[in-house]
């Protein structure tokens, strides 16, 4: 107890299991020795430990407790819940007891459960800030987000420190996916603020993709992924740097992601990874932290690789194990800051060359991370200040393209609701990424073109009423707004190609979105700005050969949208185009990009070889680097 009021818990871990070896009955002893194992980051001999205590006896509380919390350090959600539900009925539910499992229910998916236990725990502590912050996470999960809203505006009014952070970049996130823009200007003025006042040494969970999609300074982008990647890898030791060695006829590649289902980015990948299972000089491991869905695609890249292991019930450490124990030379995450990413995986340091790709439209901010993949557009040499890695750049666009995606069938444009004669302006891009500027834009071009209608996704149920009420607020008659149910893949490109103009958002740009509108035939223009977010769709334009659809300002952007709109014979030639590009552009190249894709895994594996740092890396087109 000593060494534990000290803060040793080393020692006070070795004491305490002299204890128990001594009396290895005695409960309070037990539970002593799993806080210390738990506060020396070894949940699993915590859990183990407590789990004793529960064998002699079952109604311990604490012990319930704290093997539920070892189990959610190790991702064990499902069972920490049902760990939790198994306490015997006599046994009085505390407000920490439902607390802890309203964490375990919304970790484990289990969305409705986690709101009614996190009622409960509020029920007996009405300020528990962090219930107020879970219930906001559950009710996004199921799509109720004006709840979700509410839920977030009194974690904040009860403050949570430095996870105010976190809680307003989701509310000002949530607030654009229902286009609900009321507070949209103060509540963006007051998370740039916080982001601001970040310490440079913060280690704070944040919404990075919120910061992403609704700001467009890169040094802030920065400044936040820095101090949610510190966040993420809190816990993580690094291993002992691998001493460098010559590389084999195979390179061992390993990519982690829990979208290895039907998701944007397994469709962007899937034919890469086919490729590049098929060439000799790769060995490829998925590791998957998501979901089994069962669907074609799950089953299409099992076989695209190696070997394809789940790893969902691991914990970190026990992932960036396993990929030691695999040799991979070269571990890419394709999450990066989105929803269910593992980047506390990759703060091990598992495999000497670690890099950040597709998943996520910015850098990690990791200092674990040694590389961020990109292109010349999106992300050049001397943007290399707004990177924690070092740039890998492709000499194409980087983005992937699955050249065995639908094409568009005939479709008329009766069968889908729009008018026959109308000018087509296609806005597919998910509502968060409007904004009242975006729509003031958007609004302007109605009015200068009057037979003009605007095609929008109905991503939810909440956005069409909002944007019909802001578009009448502009002297825009709300019935010139068309919204499109979400539908499949190739339904999809089939309607997609009866738009006219697809017009780009800022300052996050369509990406999977805007490669999709290419495919289809479909002219596209858009607005750069100076982070990646804001120039996908020039890289991709770039690379179709239609470099003069990019503007870099809004008023060249306002122009160019008129300009082409009265030029049916310019469409129609960009239409041509698109179609013939299809066989023949770069972007669609897919086997063309794996090559090249191979070469820079290559060139970043052959610098460790080699005993180099970590430098920029430039490809040129078929050339070495």
């Amino acid at each position: 107890m000593k060494y534990a009021k000290s803060g040793d818990w080393a020692k006070a871990q070795v004491a305490f299991d002299k204890a128990v070896k001594g009396q290895p009955q005695d409960a309070l002893y037990l539970l002593n020795l799993a806080r210390a194992q738990m506060k020396n980051d070894d949940p699993r001999l915590a859990h183990l430990t407590a789990m004793k205590v529960l064998a002699l006896e079952p109604d311990n509380v604490t012990a319930v407790e704290m093997a539920c919390e070892s189990l959610n350090l190790q991702n064990r959600h499902a069972e920490s819940a049902m760990l939790m539900q198994q306490l015997p009925q006599h046994v009085t539910r505390s407000a920490r007891h439902y607390q802890l499992l309203g964490e375990s229910l919304f970790n484990s998916s289990q969305y409705e459960q986690a709101i009614s236990a996190l009622f409960e725990g509020l029920a007996q502590d009405i300020g528990h800030v962090l219930s107020h912050y879970r219930l906001g996470l559950s009710f996004n999960a199921l799509g109720l987000k004006q709840e979700a809203i509410e839920c977030f505006r009194t974690a904040l009014a009860l403050g949570m420190g430095p996870g105010d952070l976190a809680a307003q970049g989701l509310l000002t996130f949530i607030e654009r996916e229902i286009c609900s823009w009321r507070h949209a200007r103060t509540d963006l003025e007051v998370l740039r603020g916080l982001a601001a006042k970040l310490p440079a040494d913060s280690s704070a969970w944040a919404s990075v993709f919120a910061h992403v999609t609704v700001t467009d300074d890169p040094q802030e982008h920065l400044r936040v992924a820095r101090s949610c990647a510190r966040f993420q890898a809190r816990m993580a030791e690094p291993f002992e740097p691998l001493t460098p060695r010559t590389l084999g006829e195979r390179l061992r590649v390993g990519f982690v992601s829990a979208d290895f289902h039907q998701h944007a980015t397994a469709i962007l990948m899937a034919e890469v990874f086919e490729h590049l299972h098929a060439d000799p000089g790769f060995e490829v491991t998925m590791y998957s932290h998501g979901p089994e869905d069962g669907s074609p695609m799950r089953e299409r890249l099992k076989r695209a690789c190696t070997r394809f292991v789940k790893v969902d019930a691991l914990s970190d450490l026990q992932v960036a194990q396993m990929v030691r124990d695999d040799g991979i030379e070269v571990l890419v995450d394709l999450k990066g800051h989105t929803r269910a990413c593992r980047l506390g995986i990759f703060g091990y340091r598992a495999a000497p060359v670690q890099a950040s790709f597709l998943g996520f439209p910015g850098t990690t901010g990791a200092d674990y991370m040694d590389y961020f993949i990109g292109d010349a557009v999106v992300s050049p040499i001397d943007h290399a200040s707004s990177y924690s890695e070092k740039l890998a750049l492709m000499p194409r666009c980087y983005q992937p393209n699955d050249r065995q995606r639908a094409k568009p069938q005939p479709c008329a444009r009766a069968e889908i609701g729009l008018p026959q004669d109308a000018l087509v302006l296609c806005g597919f891009n998910q509502p968060f990424k409007l904004s009242p500027d975006v729509f003031d834009v958007w609004c302007r071009l109605l009015h200068q073109l009057p037979d003009s209608v605007l095609w929008l996704l109905q991503w939810n149920d909440q956005s069409p009423a909002q944007l019909r009420a802001e578009a009448e607020a502009r002297g825009v008659d709300p019935s010139r707004l068309f919204f499109a149910p979400r539908v499949g893949a190739k339904e999809h490109m089939s309607r997609l190609a009866l738009a006219d103009i697809f017009i780009d958002t800022w300052p996050c740009n369509a990406h999977t979105t805007a490669s999709d509108a290419l495919w289809a035939g479909v002219p596209l223009i858009t607005y750069a700005g100076e982070t990646f977010a804001s120039r996908v769709a020039a890289s991709l334009l770039n690379d179709v050969g239609l470099p003069d659809l990019v503007t870099t300002t809004l008023a060249d952007y306002e122009t160019r949208v008129v300009q082409l709109a009265t030029d049916p014979a310019r469409r129609q030639s960009i239409r041509d185009h698109l179609v013939q590009a299809r066989e023949t552009a770069p972007l669609f190249d897919s086997h063309g990009f794996t090559q090249d894709f191979g070469r820079l895994l290559r060139a970043m594996a052959e610098r460790w070889s080699q005993g180099l740092p970590c430098d920029h890396i430039t490809l040129t087109d078929g050339n070495a680097p």
